[in-house]
């Protein structure tokens, strides 16, 4: 599958990470991500659509607090939120702080706080 290009679209994100084989593991994992090689070498992403792709960089301090805050879309939250949890993740923001909307927030290995988001039905 070739991702959408378009004037306005965002296409890439550089994420910190202390630890990228963990970070990568972690992602791949929870989310489904797929994981590559890059030509520099870099490990680097595509997401769980094809649609974004990005790396993770060290020398990076991690987005501990939100400021730009980034979603990530899954089937359900209340089972992310296991899986994110067995693979080392913590939940910051509980189900429930959004309501109606059906979310969370999450802290990744490596520090990074984003949110969970489902797509109500």
């Amino acid at each position: 599958m070739t991702p959408t290009l378009g004037n306005g679209k965002i296409c890439y994100v550089e994420m910190p990470a202390n630890d990228v084989q963990r970070s990568a593991e972690f992602y791949q994992k929870v989310f489904g991500w797929k994981i590559r090689k890059r030509g520099d070498g870099a490990t680097a992403f595509d997401d769980g659509v094809g649609e974004v792709s990005g790396t993770w960089v060290t020398g990076r301090p991690p987005a501990t607090t939100p400021g730009l805050l980034i979603y990530i879309m899954v089937d359900s939250v209340a089972a992310t939120i296991d899986t994110l949890i067995a693979h080392g993740g913590e939940i910051v923001q509980p189900i429930g702080a959004d309501a109606p909307e059906i979310t969370a927030r999450f802290r990744d290995p490596a520090g990074n706080i984003l949110g969970l988001y489902q797509e109500p039905l």
